[in-house]
């Protein structure tokens, strides 16, 4: 198994892009909000955007490196790309589009059976689709025999149910593939299914690199946090007060350098009137009820909390049966805060 190596600076806009991941095996997702720099990494390995320096390799096989001024053309470095937006050629059948990879009839004919579109051989991208270009897309990536995929959020375009059938299909390839491969994305659910190991684009730097059972366990800081759906973060003292929300918290023993908290909105336990007062325990005044789905959205803060921070609004999810006029105190469980310095 060859082993992808990226350590780049890249000056973009108003940041500093610095992505340094090595990732061989394991299928890595970057994870991070719009602009934060993660197309732009897989760009510069692609070889369609070209850092300011760095080096990139594939194994032994250089991609980039601006010390030896090394720079190959992106159809040298055996990279399969799935754009976001496809990049299908509009002028070409989907026979076509792959067929200008591989240059072989007989590889082409086999891919669009392997991705059930044989019936689209003769289409141009405007009378297919989306489900079907994102197939010959697929097939496209494939064709060039790639030593690493890279997936931009491949499944921005699609519906709910396409999108499900296709991340199945990526999900087969990536299974098969023998190579490193990298997704690009903002969804954690996504990630989560998809990846083995997940690290974070914040404002252009590539932080907080961890297995998924640990990312999502024990985000390293408040950026991570709050990109695995943590809804409830706030500033913490010294003495455990959590300014934005208004209680007082347990720290743990090693508390020192903690500067902030996060609780994820699932895991209050209700209580009664009689734990008022004590440390973690919220006077519950609710705010809005949002039904979703599935369960139930209390947007609540602590009764009487003065702070005008956005922080200050908590959530609580639970279930649809639950009623509101029940929900009168709400307590955090010391053993599931989550602590961070930065």
């Amino acid at each position: 198994m060859k082993t992808l190596k990226v350590d780049i600076r890249k000056k973009c806009g108003d940041f500093m892009l610095v992505s340094k991941l090595e990732t061989s095996s394991d299928r890595f997702a970057l994870l991070g909000a719009s602009g934060s720099g993660k197309t732009m990494t897989l760009k510069c390995i692609a070889g369609i955007e070209k850092p300011d320096e760095g080096y990139i390799a594939i194994g032994d096989h250089v991609l980039f490196d601006s010390s030896n001024k090394i720079n190959l053309p992106a159809r040298e470095r055996k990279v399969g790309y799935l754009f976001q937006d496809y990049a299908l050629f509009p002028n070409m059948t989907a026979f076509e589009n792959i067929n200008i990879v591989c240059r072989d009839e007989a590889r082409t004919k086999e891919l669009l059976k392997k991705f059930n579109i044989e019936n689209c051989a003769d289409l141009k991208p405007s009378k297919m689709s989306g489900g079907q270009c994102q197939r010959v897309a697929l097939a496209r990536m494939l064709a060039s025999d790639p030593e690493v995929i890279l997936l931009d959020e491949p499944f921005s375009a699609l519906d709910n149910y396409m999108h499900t059938i296709i991340e199945r299909e990526i999900m087969d390839i990536l299974a098969e593939f023998d190579g490193p491969s990298v997704l690009v994305s903002h969804d954690r659910n996504e990630v989560y299914r998809m990846c083995d190991t997940i690290g974070v684009m914040d404002n252009g730097t590539l932080i907080d690199v961890q297995d998924k059972e640990s990312f999502f366990k024990h985000p390293a800081t408040v950026a991570s946090a709050r990109l695995t759906g943590c809804k409830n973060i706030t500033a913490v003292s010294k003495d455990g007060f959590a300014s934005d929300w208004g209680i007082k918290l347990e720290l743990p023993p090693s508390s020192k350098s903690i500067c902030y908290a996060g609780y994820r909105a699932h895991f209050f336990e209700r209580v009664e009137e009689t734990h008022k007062g004590e440390p973690g325990v919220f006077e519950v005044e609710v705010e809005r009820v949002i039904d979703d789905t599935f369960s139930r959205v209390i947007v609540f803060r602590q009764k009487g909390n003065a702070s005008e921070s956005s922080d200050s609004m908590l959530t609580y999810i639970t279930g649809k049966e639950t009623s509101v006029d029940d929900v009168k105190f709400l307590k955090v469980v010391p053993e599931k805060l989550m602590f961070f310095e930065v």
